[in-house]
C-alpha cells in the first residue's frame, strides 16, 4: 500500500464511493496508478484528489488508449474526485490549476479527459465546460455499459 496505509485506504474508499463516475479500484491497482502518474495530488487529508498521466504512462485504460492513438503528447486526467464534505469549496478547480501549471512546465499543450455521457454526469459536464474543455470524440466503453465524451483543452498561458 502507500507509505501512509491510512491515507491509502481513505483514497481507495473515496475512489470506490464514486466508482460509477471513475471506476472501481483494488488497493494494488491504485498504488500502481499513483506510481505511473504524471501528477498525483490531494487537498487536505483527503478533501479531494486527482490522478493524471502523460502519453508515456504504462496504462491500459480504454480512454487513455483512445487519446494515445490520436495525440502524440498530452496529459490525461484519469480521475478527480471531491469528498462530499468538501464540495463547493473550489477543490476541483485548485487541482486543475495545479495540473495546468505542471503541464505547462513540462511542455504539454493538451489536457484531456472523459466524462460519462451515459450514465450522465451533468455536474462534471458543466464544470469541464466552464474550464474551457471541448468535446473531441465519443465512445462506448466497458462492454457498452458506458458512453463517454472525450474532452480536450490547451493549458492556460502563464
Amino acid at each position: 500500500m502507500l507509505r501512509d496505509e491510512a491515507l491509502g485506504k481513505a483514497l481507495l474508499a473515496l475512489n470506490n464511493a464514486h466508482a460509477q463516475e471513475l471506476s472501481w479500484l483494488e488497493a494494488e491497482r491504485l498504488e500502481y496508478l499513483i506510481g505511473e502518474a504524471f501528477l498525483a495530488r490531494r487537498i487536505g487529508r483527503l478533501d479531494a484528489f486527482l490522478l493524471a498521466f502523460d502519453q508515456d504512462a504504462r496504462y491500459d485504460s480504454p480512454n487513455f488508449i483512445w487519446f494515445r492513438a490520436r495525440y502524440p503528447r498530452f496529459v490525461y486526467v484519469d480521475r478527480i474526485v471531491v469528498a462530499p464534505s468538501a464540495r463547493g469549496r473550489g477543490c476541483a478547480r485548485r487541482l486543475y490549476d495545479d495540473l495546468f501549471e505542471h503541464a505547462v512546465r513540462a511542455g504539454h499543450d493538451r489536457i484531456v479527459c472523459e466524462v460519462n455521457k451515459t450514465p450522465p454526469n451533468p455536474a462534471s459536464d458543466a464544470f469541464h465546460a466552464a474550464l474551457g474543455f471541448v468535446e473531441v470524440g465519443t465512445a462506448s466503453v466497458h462492454g457498452g455499459s458506458r458512453t463517454v465524451r472525450y474532452l480536450s483543452r490547451t493549458p492556460p498561458e502563464r
